[in-house]
Parts: structure tokens; C-alpha cells; sequence
């Protein structure tokens, strides 16, 4: 990640935050309509996941220039994913998702750019989330 990309981020991030509650709530619908194989690991009504989701990022976002503050966190939190059920494989097309609703609650603001810089983002935490969830489970058997 480059600082253009971490400031990209931030900057866009600001714009979706007064939106929050209903891009995570559009994003989990992506995501069920994209991978409904997925929907067993949420309770049925997904509007308090949602806002987790979006204190969540905002948390992370909010310090990726200090990544190494939130190392701990996000692994922590990909371990947790795997007493949910949460595999590698479903890392990419969580990534799909988040991106197109982040096209769709950034509108004219989304652009090659900022799409760069979230799909680089995410690749380096979902790249230390499935490593923290492997890691875990070959230190369980």
C-alpha cells in the first residue's frame, strides 16, 4: 500500500460514512445475492452485522497508515471468522462485494483510482486475515 492509496482510501471512506448503516446493510445483500452459499453464517437479520461492519472499517481505515496498530485486531478478528465458518475461498468474493457497493455509495466519486486503492487495501488485510485463520487452525491440530 502506498500513502497515495491509504490517503485515497481515508478520503473516500469520509464520503461514505454518513451513509454507513445502509452501505453495510447493501453490501450484505451483494453478498447474499452473489454467494448465498454464504448466508447460513449470519442470523437472519443482518442490520446489527451491518453496523458492526461499518464501525469496523471506519476503525480500520482510520489507522491505515499505522497498519501495524491494527495488525493485531484484524487478525484477532479472522480468527473469529473461523468459528463462523468463514473459509479462504470466500475472501475474494467478499471483496467483490465490498467493492461494488463501494462503487455504488461513492457514485461520481468512484473512479480507476479509488478502486485501486480499496481493491490493494483489502487485498493486504484479507492476505493477513486468511493467514492469521490458517495460522490458527494448523496451532488447534
Amino acid at each position: 500500500m502506498t500513502t497515495q492509496q491509504i490517503e485515497t482510501v481515508q478520503q473516500s471512506w469520509e464520503k461514505v460514512k454518513p451513509v454507513l448503516q445502509e452501505t453495510g446493510e447493501s453490501f450484505y445483500k451483494k453478498l447474499f445475492e452473489k454467494a448465498p452459499q454464504l448466508r447460513h453464517l449470519f442470523k437472519e437479520d443482518v442490520t446489527a452485522q451491518a453496523g458492526r461492519l461499518g464501525y469496523m472499517l471506519t476503525y480500520i481505515v482510520s489507522r491505515l497508515d499505522k497498519l501495524d496498530t491494527i495488525l493485531q485486531d484484524v487478525q484477532n478478528l479472522a480468527i473469529r471468522h473461523n468459528k463462523y465458518g468463514a473459509q479462504p475461498e470466500h475472501y475474494a468474493v467478499v471483496g467483490e462485494c465490498l467493492l461494488a457497493t463501494l462503487e455504488e455509495s461513492l457514485g461520481r466519486h468512484w473512479n480507476k483510482q479509488v478502486k485501486d486503492a480499496w481493491a490493494t487495501v483489502y487485498g493486504v488485510l484479507a492476505d493477513a486475515m486468511i493467514q492469521a485463520q490458517q495460522d490458527s487452525l494448523e496451532k488447534r491440530a
